[in-house]
């Protein structure tokens, strides 16, 4: 990962997850505030203890020992009240940070072209848009200021340890290079243990997502026991990456354990021949113009050894955790710093649109020069309608997507009323063009909000209008609530027919000026497709209509038909002068109706 050098973070990516903090200044500067304070507070309540026992105690001073439990308590009180705070305030500046940070990665997300959702897996999305934004957030509560408060509470303990007894502290200090060592090596290890984690999370996201979305297709052909067993092979690689870093730990922490227990075990051993005054340790004492050691200070040296051993063993865990912070950034930025956006620099958004399509000499790839496109140029008049025909694979649907911009052309030019369509501002132009696909995609809402998505300007009125016209309103008024009748996820409480149905509406209600129909009534029964048919007509009126369709009996009447074969327009005219034609066309009009 570019994110981990291997000894330091990428101070540029720190750099652009920190421009996030920019709004909160506040709260950052209290969290550091708190963090300070916490650092500086830490070694006061030992040193209290060794003073409590070799002032008060030893010498029986009943009101002395008083008077300090109460600023022992009152010590305790203010601590626990600046971590409390401390740990709320950086919890709430790292879920600050991945909300907004969520925002802007969502707002890219639906400007991407579909080129990049074409090969970009959508549970590879989800997981860089939750559980890699997730440990960003670790970044500000459990990273880079839990890190730096640890730092600092370990400068300010070993000075008051080398300010009371510099001969205990090289005593207390002398297994710290094993521990760097050890801390050093489970560094390492978990960090590629992480890495691996996120990586099979990914994938297990990916796995999900897909096949649930295809439970239906795995039930069709009975492969749930195959795809079981792929399931199985990829939770498995899952669950070993998480007990990988689960080992790292288990041996890490006994680890720390042994080397603490060692320290109280030396201070153990050294305290008792200061306190006790062996001539060894007298003469050395005398050499060095050094006080024997009180009880008390021995004691301190203790709560010393267990407030030094924590942050040195937390550090280790605290640094990796920034480090998969940095990982989840690195993944959350590649997506951001994507380059997959439709242009938007148009700015031509005229109040008189007629919808006038002119395709010039047009050619378009999704790879390379694999063109799906070659040399197409068609040009259809406000109010007309242009019928494309063709078999499955001839570029039908590639010309209404290049129409709607959701992807660039590689040569020719595309003009609507007579204006390139790049000249458009894209939101202007996608409103004034409505399409009506096969597939119907309807959200996990209500009805009312599946056909104005959430559009504040399209009233319940026109909805009502729209649905009359389309012959749905009697359906909707028999369902539960209405137009507030909620719908499953992809429509799934609704038939097909209903649910082409509501796209109908959709299309309505927002009053398009192009209205392109994909294959709009091919997965309708018969009862419903009579019943659209003269609403669509309806729709149709006074617009300029774009239809793709198999059977050819839905647009006989179609102004121009173009026939498309291998990205290529073979020929162009009304149904009778195809039909006068002999070729492609009526191929197609006899493959069709050679059965009736």
């Amino acid at each position: 990962m570019a994110a981990i050098t291997g000894k330091a973070v990428d101070i540029k990516l720190l750099s652009r997850v920190f421009a996030y903090v920019k709004p909160y200044k506040r709260s950052l500067f209290w969290a550091i505030i708190c963090t300070i304070l916490l650092a500086v507070l830490a070694p006061l309540r030992p040193l209290l203890i060794e003073r409590t026992i070799d002032k008060y105690i030893v010498l029986n001073d009943a009101q002395g020992l008083l008077d300090m439990t109460l600023l022992m308590i009152g010590l305790l009180l203010t601590q626990t009240g600046i971590q409390y705070y401390h740990t709320f305030i950086t919890n709430a500046l790292g879920q600050s940070v991945i909300h907004d940070l969520r925002m802007d990665i969502f707002t890219h997300i639906s400007n991407l072209r579909l080129r990049y959702f074409d090969r970009t897996p959508i549970g590879q999305l989800i997981t860089r848009t939750v559980s890699d934004l997730e440990t960003i957030a670790d970044i500000f509560s459990e990273g880079l200021i839990s890190i730096v408060g640890d730092v600092l509470q370990i400068v300010t303990i070993i000075t008051c340890m080398l300010i009371y007894s510099w001969q205990l502290t090289l005593v207390v200090l002398a297994p710290i290079p094993i521990l760097l060592l050890a801390t050093y090596v489970f560094k390492e290890a978990i960090k590629t243990a992480f890495q691996e984690v996120r990586k099979q999370v990914s994938q297990l996201n990916t796995f999900l997502q897909e096949h649930i979305t295809g439970m239906s297709i795995i039930q069709f052909f009975g492969r749930e026991s195959q795809e079981f067993e792929k399931f199985k092979t990829i939770n498995a690689k899952h669950r070993d990456a998480h007990i990988s870093s689960n080992w790292s730990y288990s041996v890490f922490f006994p680890v720390v354990e042994i080397i603490s227990a060692l320290s109280m075990g030396l201070l153990v051993w050294y305290g008792a021949k200061l306190i006790l005054g062996e001539a060894e340790v007298t003469n050395i004492l005398q050499y060095f113009k050094v006080e024997k050691a009180g009880p008390g200070l021995i004691v301190a040296f203790l709560l010393f050894i267990n407030m030094l051993f924590r942050p040195i063993r937390e550090l280790a865990d605290k640094f990796n955790t920034l480090q998969m912070g940095m990982v989840g950034a690195e993944r959350i930025f590649s997506v951001l710093d994507t380059q997959e956006s439709t242009d938007n620099s148009g700015t031509y958004m005229p109040t008189v649109f007629t919808g006038k399509i002119e395709f010039k000499e047009v050619w378009f790839a999704y790879q390379d020069e694999d063109w799906v496109l070659k040399n197409i140029s068609f040009s259809i008049e406000p109010g007309q309608t242009l019928a494309l025909v063709g078999a499955t694979g001839a570029g039908k649907s590639s010309i209404i997507n290049l129409l709607n911009r959701f992807y660039e052309i590689n040569k020719g030019s595309i003009l609507v009323d007579g204006i390139d369509i790049r000249s458009y501002d894209l939101g202007y132009l996608r409103a004034k063009v409505a399409t009506v696909l096969q597939d119907v995609f309807l959200f996990s809402d209500t009805i009312a909000n599946n056909i104005s998505l959430y559009h504040p300007e399209i009233t319940k009125a026109q909805m009502l209008q729209a649905a009359s016209q389309v012959g749905a309103k009697a359906f909707i008024d028999k369902l539960p609530g209405g137009f507030d009748y909620k719908v499953m996820e992809r429509g799934a409480t609704l038939s097909t027919g209903q649910a082409q149905l509501l796209s109908f509406i959709r299309a309505m209600v927002y009053n398009p000026a192009i209205l392109v129909l994909d294959e709009a009534t091919s997965s309708v029964d018969t009862a419903t497709e009579s019943l659209i048919q003269n609403a669509v007509l309806t729709l149709m009126k006074g617009r300029t209509c774009v239809v793709i369709a198999h059977r050819l009996s839905t647009i006989q009447h179609a102004d121009i038909i173009v026939v498309l074969d291998a990205g290529e327009i073979k020929e162009t005219g009304t149904h009778q002068e195809l039909l006068k034609l002999n070729g492609f066309y009526k191929i197609l009009y006899e493959l069709q109706f050679s059965d009736f």
